[in-house]
C-alpha cells in the first residue's frame, strides 16, 4: 500500500466522540496521539473523552433505550445486515487500518475482517430468532409464558488486540437484542471502532442507539457509569485483574456482567499425533496476531517420544519468518503492541533461561525503530519458570515435556486460567477423553485456529464468565421474564 492510500484511510476515521447520533469533540478540548507501533509515529489525534463525556453518552443510550428495544426485530437485523455489507465493500481499508495501529501483518487484518464481520452478519439472522416458551404448568392450572426482554443499556469495554472483531462481537449481539450501548475502545487502538461506528451510522443506525468514547483516563471515565443505576449491562474483554475490579464495581448496582479475561493456553501434543498437523497447528496457534491474543497458545506440552523432533520443525519455522511493519510485503510477524510488551516478553524469557530453559531460537529484542521482539523458542522450561505461570502475549513458545496422559492432563490444568486447550493426538478416544478432562471453556481438537462467530467463545476459572458468538451470545443481552396466566 502506498503511503497516499495511508493516508486516505486515516482521513476517513473520525477523530471525535459520537454521542447521540453526533461526532462531537471532548469537553475538555484535549486529543490523544494514536501511534504506529511499528515506527513510533503518530498516526491521528482523536477526541480524549472526559467522564462528563461519558455520562452523556449514557444519557443518549438511556434516551432511545425504549424505542430500540420497540424497533421490529427484522429492522435491527437488516441495519446490521447493512452494515456488515459496507464493511464487504470497505475491507481493504478496515484491513489496512488495522495493520497501521494494531501492528499486525496486512494479510491476517484481512482475515480479522472477515471473522469481525461475520458477528454482524450471524446476529442480524439471530435478532428475528429470539424467541420464548409456551405451556400448561405441571398442576394444570394456569398457562407459562416465558419470553425474553433486552437487559437494557450496556456498556462494552474493548481490547487492543483485535479492533474490529472485538467490538463487532460486543457491539452486534447487544443490538439485535434490543439494547443501546455505550463503547469504549482501548486507548491504543481505538480508529477501527470509530470507523465501524461510522459505518453502523452509514447503515442506518438511529441517533443515540451507538455512541463511542475515546480517552485517555479510562478508570475516570468508565467508574460513573458504571455506578449509574441506568446501565443494566456491562461487557468488558481483558485481563483478569481488570476484570475482577469491574466486576466489583458493577456489584454494586447488580449488572450483568460478561467477563472475557486472560488465558494461559495448553497446547498438547501426544505421542501418536500427526507432527506435520501439530507443528503447523502450533504456528497459528501461537504466532497469530503476533502471540497477542488470550487464545493464543502459551504452554506447549509435548511428549518426551516427539518433543525434540516438534521442537526442531517449529524453531525451523519460526527463524524462516520474516519481521517488519504488517504493510511489507511477506511479513510474517509484525510489532508487538508498544515496548512494554516488548519488556515483557524479554523478561519472561530472560527467567526461563535463567533456570536451566534451552534458548532454541530468537529471545531478543530487535533494535531500532518500533516495538519488535525476535518469534522465540525455548524448550525444557523448568516448572517453576513465570512463562509457565503468566500469560505471554508475545511470539514466544515455551515447550515442557511430559511421560503419560494423565500428567498431561495434570499440567495442562495447572492454571488459575481456563480459556481454550489444544489437543493434538490421532486417537479418537483420547481425544474425547481430553474434551472431558481439560479444564477450559473451548478446545481445538487438531485445529490451531478455532474462533467462530456461530460458536460460543468464552472460558471457565479465572478466564471469565458469559460467551460470545453463537447461539449463547445473543441471550447475554436478554433478561427472561416468565408470566402466569391463570385458567379461571
Amino acid at each position: 500500500m502506498s503511503a497516499a492510500s495511508e493516508a486516505d484511510v486515516l482521513a476517513s476515521v473520525p477523530d471525535r466522540l459520537f454521542i447521540g447520533g453526533k461526532w462531537i469533540a471532548s469537553s475538555s478540548g484535549k486529543t490523544i496521539d494514536v501511534y504506529d507501533p511499528a515506527t513510533g509515529s503518530v498516526l491521528k489525534s482523536i477526541a480524549d473523552a472526559t467522564p462528563e463525556d461519558g455520562i452523556r453518552a449514557l444519557d443518549a443510550a438511556v434516551a432511545v433505550a425504549d424505542e430500540w428495544a420497540a424497533t421490529a426485530p427484522r429492522t435491527r437485523g437488516e441495519i446490521l445486515r447493512g452494515a456488515f455489507d459496507l464493511l464487504q465493500e470497505r475491507k481493504d481499508d478496515v484491513a489496512l487500518l488495522m495493520t497501521m495501529e494494531m501492528g499486525k501483518p496486512l494479510a491476517e487484518a484481512a482475515g480479522e475482517v472477515a471473522y469481525g464481520g461475520e458477528f454482524l452478519r450471524w446476529f442480524s439472522e439471530e435478532a428475528v430468532r429470539i424467541s420464548g416458551r409456551y405451556g400448561s404448568n405441571p398442576e394444570g392450572t394456569g398457562q407459562m409464558v416465558v419470553s425474553q426482554r433486552p437487559v437494557g443499556p450496556s456498556f462494552l469495554i474493548t481490547p487492543w488486540n483485535f479492533p474490529l472483531a472485538m467490538a463487532t462481537r460486543k457491539i452486534a449481539p447487544a443490538l439485535a437484542a434490543g439494547c443501546t450501548v455505550v463503547v469504549k475502545p482501548a486507548t491504543l487502538t481505538p480508529l477501527t471502532t470509530l470507523y465501524i461506528a461510522r459505518l453502523l451510522e452509514e447503515a442506518g443506525l438511529p441517533a443515540g442507539v451507538v455512541n463511542v468514547i475515546t480517552t485517555s483516563t479510562s478508570n475516570a471515565v468508565s467508574a460513573p457509569i458504571i455506578a449509574d443505576p441506568r446501565l443494566r449491562k456491562l461487557s468488558f474483554t481483558g485481563s483478569t485483574g481488570v476484570g475482577r475490579a469491574l466486576m466489583k464495581q458493577a456489584s454494586e448496582n447488580v449488572l450483568r456482567t460478561s467477563m472475557e479475561l486472560g488465558g494461559n493456553a495448553p497446547f498438547v501434543v501426544f505421542e501418536d499425533a500427526d507432527l506435520d498437523k501439530a507443528v503447523e497447528g502450533a504456528l497459528l496457534a501461537k504466532f497469530r496476531n503476533i502471540g497477542q491474543a488470550c487464545t493464543a497458545a502459551n504452554r506447549f506440552i509435548v511428549h518426551r517420544a516427539v518433543s525434540a523432533e516438534f521442537s526442531r520443525r517449529v524453531a525451523e519455522r519460526v527463524t524462516a519468518f520474516r519481521i517488519g511493519r504488517g504493510t511489507e510485503e511477506g511479513v510474517n510477524i509484525g510489532p508487538l503492541i508498544n515496548d512494554d510488551a516488548v519488556d515483557k516478553a524479554d523478561e519472561l524469557v530472560q527467567d526461563a533461561v535463567s533456570r536451566g530453559a534451552t534458548l532454541v531460537a530468537g529471545g531478543h529484542r530487535i533494535e531500532g525503530q518500533g516495538s519488535f521482539y525476535e518469534p522465540t523458542v525455548v524448550t525444557n522450561v523448568p516448572a517453576d519458570s513465570e512463562i509457565l505461570r503468566e500469560e505471554i502475549f508475545g511470539p514466544v513458545v515455551s515447550v515442557v515435556e511430559f511421560d503419560d496422559e494423565d500428567e498431561a492432563v495434570r499440567l495442562a490444568n495447572d492454571t488459575e486460567y481456563g480459556l481454550v486447550s489444544y489437543v493434538f493426538t490421532e486417537s479418537l478416544a483420547r481425544g474425547q477423553r481430553m474434551i472431558e478432562k481439560l479444564d477450559t471453556g473451548m478446545m481445538g481438537l487438531n485445529v490451531g485456529v478455532i474462533s467462530n462467530a456461530a460458536a460460543p467463545f468464552g472460558g471457565v476459572k479465572q478466564s471469565g464468565l458469559g460467551r460470545e458468538g453463537g447461539l449463547e451470545g445473543i441471550h447475554e443481552y436478554l433478561s427472561t421474564k416468565y408470566t402466569l396466566i391463570p385458567n379461571s
